[in-house]
């Protein structure tokens, strides 16, 4: 499956769900477009996150984006490279 990182911005700042609950309904809205939120980072400003997905399609992911009212500023198609890819 495509691997992606999507680019949010937080003008107020980035808060994290205050409970594990609203976690919880983040991966059930992924799952119903089969997307996977593999894991973030956000910027030390707390102004952007960078989060890693799988998911079928961009697409996909900008229909979970809107059932989750989250912002999204771009989605970008990503290839793993590491210094151990190249061995």
């Amino acid at each position: 499956m495509p691997r992606y990182v999507v680019e949010r911005e937080f003008p107020t700042g980035f808060r994290p769900p205050e409970q594990e609950r609203g976690v919880l309904e983040l991966i059930e809205v992924n799952r119903m477009e089969d997307v996977n939120w593999v894991h973030s980072y956000v910027s030390v400003d707390r102004k952007k996150t960078f989060c890693v997905y799988d998911a079928p399609s961009p697409e996909a992911i900008r229909r979970a984006n809107q059932r989750s009212r989250l912002p999204l500023t771009c989605i970008t198609e990503v290839r793993m490279f590491d210094p151990y890819s190249l061995r």
